[in-house]
């Protein structure tokens, strides 16, 4: 039996443990504060233990179970208990630290989804590779619908590539130029009754429509080859029969964002962090990203011993896996004079992958604001002087720096890897099992305390703790902000989020 969320009663509980909590008010603790010793690279990273990581994984996981009577399994996917959990566990640790930090809550409108069931029948075959995209509404009335696979014309991104007998059918439309979302509006609007996209690239096809459309029909997406012999039958003037099934829900809630900011340090020269405080539906994401944002939390917690020339501001954003909601938001919210105060962006998204790679985004200062680059040379000095490899990985929108470098903000990150294959050559530079993914429970109810490296995790936490040590004590040779623009004019990219758009 499907248990539907009581939105009402979660955002009720949001605003009694988290949102309605006073601002802290300044206090007479800077004069304290200053008497501490500056913070510096190592006596921070010093701080850092797999142990101490590790306690507050297990605690996270013990959040993660509060939504399993909602979800049948742990999960701290936006909305549910298990995530209101988490940000109140970030929020009260963060309040026991108010002498050293402001903090606030930042509450935005947000949509979520859940596919409970679904099924997709063509001709007389199942495809193996058949997905419903995130997302997606159900079909009608949560039934199966049936009609003829109609193959709609180029990439359907036009209303004009919808054939008249596409009514009452399910579209066919082809991967490209669009984003899903449009494919599946054009589809609804042409009077589809669901619609399936087919990959025009080798490999399966998993992504979101993004925000919702009255338009939008139940929307699968598939793989080259198990499109490829019914396309073919299409274009001989063949008939295919078709059935589609989704059981789903699409809603509108209010998530929320926590800031804490050091009291102390310039505050026009702010050196800004953040992770992702939820996870995706289907498991509780102790890696993705809890290995990031209590990353941020131990360091968070640490900092409290030193002080600071340049303040420091962390954030945990909400949204992410529903496509960077919360970081767009805070960015959107931003003044001229405000987005100007942030002088560097640092993204921490799954550190601790347990057939691990050290990846650095690939941000240079050519397609992306200046100091882009020189973040990133910073990490890769820091894997180097420490004796590891590393490689580099697609700066291509897939976490929250997104938004800040589309807005004039230096960004950059570490990872270790999600559900990308490891090549022989990369088992050989960091060990591991080549063939396999990074992390073979990347979104996925696996994604537990037990998977996570430890080795990993420890090392790339000391890496943000001497990131954030670095740019806190000087931006000594790090390029001036000039304005919330950038002459770099980057790539147009596929992700935006941890889920393909288009």
């Amino acid at each position: 039996m499907h248990r539907r969320l009581i939105f009402s009663s979660i955002l009720s509980l949001a605003a009694a443990s988290v949102i309605q909590r006073p601002l802290l008010e300044p206090s007479d603790s800077q004069a304290l504060i200053n008497t501490k010793p500056l913070v510096s690279s190592n006596a921070i990273q010093d701080d850092i233990s797999s142990s101490k990581l590790l306690e507050r994984a297990k605690h996270l996981y013990k959040l993660a179970k509060l939504a399993t009577d909602e979800y049948n399994h742990p999960t701290r996917v936006i909305g549910s208990k298990g995530h209101l959990a988490t940000i109140d566990y970030i929020y009260s640790t963060l309040a026991s630290l108010r002498e050293y930090y402001d903090i606030s809550n930042q509450t935005f409108p947000a949509v979520m989804g859940n596919v409970f069931e679904s099924r997709l029948v063509l001709g007389h075959s199942t495809p193996k590779s058949a997905g419903p995209m995130s997302l997606t509404p159900p079909t009608k009335n949560k039934e199966p619908v049936y009609g003829p696979l109609v193959l709609v014309a180029n990439d359907g991104c036009e209303e004009l590539d919808y054939p008249a007998n596409v009514t009452g059918s399910i579209a066919f439309i082809r991967r490209g130029t669009c984003p899903f979302g449009t494919k599946s509006e054009n589809a609804g609007k042409a009077g589809a009754i669901a619609a399936v996209i087919y990959n025009h690239m080798q490999g399966n096809l998993s992504g979101t429509l993004g925000q919702p459309s009255e338009h939008h029909v139940a929307t699968f997406g598939i793989s080259d080859t198990d499109a490829e012999p019914f396309i073919k039958k299409l274009q001989t003037g063949e008939t295919v029969d078709a059935s589609a099934y989704i059981d789903a829900i699409v809603e509108n809630i209010g998530t929320t964002n926590v800031i804490a900011q050091t009291k102390g340090g310039d505050p026009k020269n702010c050196v800004m962090l953040g992770g992702h405080s939820d996870s995706v539906a289907e498991g509780p994401g102790i890696n993705d990203d809890g290995s990031g944002s209590l990353t941020l939390l131990e360091i968070a917690t640490h900092l409290t011993k030193y002080t600071v020339n340049n303040c420091v501001r962390f954030a945990w954003w909400a949204g992410e896996e529903e496509g960077l909601l919360g970081s767009d938001y805070y960015v959107s919210q931003l003044s001229e004079e405000e987005n100007m105060k942030i002088r560097l962006f640092m993204d921490y998204d799954m550190l601790a992958s347990p057939n691990y790679a050290y990846q650095v985004y690939n941000a240079t200062n050519a397609v992306n604001p200046a100091g882009s680059e020189e973040l990133r040379d910073l990490y890769t000095g820091f894997y180097k002087a420490h004796g590891q490899n590393h490689t580099y990985i697609p700066f291509d929108g897939r976490s929250d720096y997104d938004a800040f470098i589309r807005n004039g903000i230096p960004g950059g990150g570490i990872a270790t890897g999600a559900e990308g294959v490891k090549t022989e050559k990369e088992a050989a530079m960091f060990g591991g099992r080549a063939g396999e993914w990074f992390d073979h429970c990347y979104h996925q109810l696996c994604d537990t305390v037990n998977n996570l490296n430890l080795e990993a995790w420890e090392l790339n936490a000391k890496l943000v703790a001497h990131s954030v040590a670095t740019y806190a004590v000087s931006f000594k040779g790090f390029p001036e902000r000039t304005a919330i623009t950038s002459n770099a004019v980057p790539e147009r990219s596929l992700y935006h989020g941890p889920k393909l758009v288009i």
